[in-house]
């Protein structure tokens, strides 16, 4: 069943066609990759998803909803959230600050309530706490919950990131280069944590990845681009030995 699908995306900036008439559905539950040289259009596609660059030309469906016109935090109500190829955290806020900053999406209560401290803003912010803990802990983060985001090394704040979209509550989660500064160990370890919250959240997950061996051995289908054109699309053995792919990343020699 189709979770998200986009139809005929395409982007201009002046003269420059950053993605070009692109077209492919994501299935829910699936883990889909999303790869291709530098320049080729991902992080745009992305950031068209999410609703931070308004299209040229095309559509999004989401759970059989038009969203292509919708703002960034109406896109992230209805279940969608993302991480970034350059690092977003709020640095002089702790761990747990991060985490509940996106929490706060979910909570009823208003601002008066929460001045005043009623038992219901207190109920619900002793619940966002335990919650974003559980979500420190997943990511192994929960022992410096309350150190300053900006004193992490660049892989915890990889997983600080995922931590506060999942604090979303996502049904789909876009990973924009996860792996990113990270070594060969932490890859594959980042390989099964992905996995693993695919299957304990029921989550579907798009991710933007360079390290084409994680790609392959963690997507369950991959769309590839090259210059602001899918060039390819399929499970990863076949995309793989896709001559076009081959090319785009090697040279037509």
């Amino acid at each position: 069943m189709s979770l998200l699908a986009v139809r005929n995306m395409t982007r201009r900036f002046g003269g420059l066609l950053a993605v070009s008439d692109v077209s492919f559905s994501v299935y829910k539950g699936e883990i889909f990759g999303l790869i291709g040289p530098n320049g080729a259009g991902k992080t745009t596609l992305f950031n068209l998803i999410t609703g931070l660059t308004p299209p040229s030309s095309g559509d999004l469906e989401y759970k059989n909803r038009y969203i292509t016109r919708l703002k960034p935090h109406q896109i992230a109500e209805l279940g969608i959230a993302r991480t970034f190829q350059n690092i977003r955290l709020f640095g002089n806020l702790t761990a747990l600050e991060n985490v509940l900053v996106s929490q706060h999406v979910h909570t009823r209560s208003g601002v008066l309530s929460g001045v005043i401290g009623t038992p219901g803003a207190r109920r619900e912010e002793r619940q966002a706490r335990w919650q974003a803990m559980e979500l420190l802990e997943m990511v192994k983060l929960s022992d410096r919950a309350h150190v300053p985001a900006l004193s992490f090394s660049y892989g915890d704040q990889r997983r600080l990131e995922i931590a506060r979209a999942l604090a979303l509550q996502p049904e789909l989660l876009l990973l924009d280069e996860p792996s990113a500064g990270m070594n060969a160990n932490e890859k594959t370890t980042l390989t099964g944590f992905i996995r693993e919250i695919r299957d304990r959240f029921g989550l579907t997950v798009v991710l933007i990845e360079h390290h084409v061996p994680m790609v392959m051995n963690l997507c369950d289908r991959i769309a590839v681009l090259n210059f602001g054109q899918l060039i390819a699309l399929g499970e990863p053995a076949a995309v793989q030995n896709d001559s076009a792919v081959i090319e785009a990343y090697l040279g037509e020699q």
